[in-house]
């Protein structure tokens, strides 16, 4: 399997920070955040990835090189302004190929393993999904016996079903079947997916941040160091 890291967005709630430095390349641990998707990558034998890249993307660039001192073999996928998680990863389709391929956001830090991660039967995409952090109560999506659901039963029950999405997924290609280039949002395609009873899902409940603040950063920097 093919492996894309979203790496695109301009980072405004880490401002100052990403003013002069790309998210991805921002620090935790003593080591860039990307540099441990890629590391992970490496370790379930995913070799080939995609990076993307807008926002002081020559600087991701000269920093990871062809990816071949962390075990990987880096392509990337430039692009002039951010397109948006959809968008991004319909231009970088030529680069994935015709099989399904992982997708990670840049901006969070996990120890989701990719290993057994698939899409099963005709699905257009499988989700993991977390625990609802802090910052977002009320969840994404329904998971129910290995399916993802926009809604449920409209009781108490049902509502506490609900999870956040990790930013970690597998996709087919034909999810983006009728796309045209340009900036748009991968979530409604995953709802229309999702109506169609075509979105598998699990349920992570390993560690799992969204590093979308400097406050964050710093979380996970003691974290690490700890």
């Amino acid at each position: 399997m093919k492996a894309m890291i979203l790496a695109a967005g301009r980072g405004n709630r880490m401002r100052p920070l990403t003013d002069q430095v790309p998210k991805p390349l921002l620090e935790a641990g003593g080591r860039p955040l990307i540099q441990y998707h890629l590391e992970r990558l490496a370790a379930a034998d995913i070799r080939d990835v995609v990076i993307n890249h807008a926002h002081l993307g020559e600087q991701i660039e000269a920093a990871l090189g062809d990816g071949s001192r962390f075990g990987v073999h880096i392509r990337y996928s430039p692009e002039q302004t951010a397109l948006e998680t959809g968008g991004g990863i319909f231009k970088a389709l030529p680069l994935l190929g015709p099989d399904p391929f992982l997708v990670i956001n840049g901006d969070i830090w996990s120890d989701i393993d990719p290993i057994g991660l698939h899409l099963a039967g005709t699905d257009l995409a499988h989700l993991v999904l977390v625990d609802n952090p802090p910052h977002h109560p009320s969840g994404d999506f329904i998971l129910t016996g290995g399916r993802v659901r926009v809604e449920g039963d409209q009781d108490e029950r049902e509502r506490e079903r609900r999870l956040t999405f990790s930013g970690v997924g597998v996709y087919s290609p034909s999810l983006f079947a009728g796309c045209r280039p340009g900036a748009f949002a991968l979530a409604p395609l995953l709802r229309d997916a999702m109506a169609q009873g075509r979105v598998g899902g699990e349920h992570h409940r390993g560690y799992w941040l969204d590093i979308g603040t400097p406050e964050r950063l710093a979380d996970l920097d003691r974290l690490l160091r700890e």
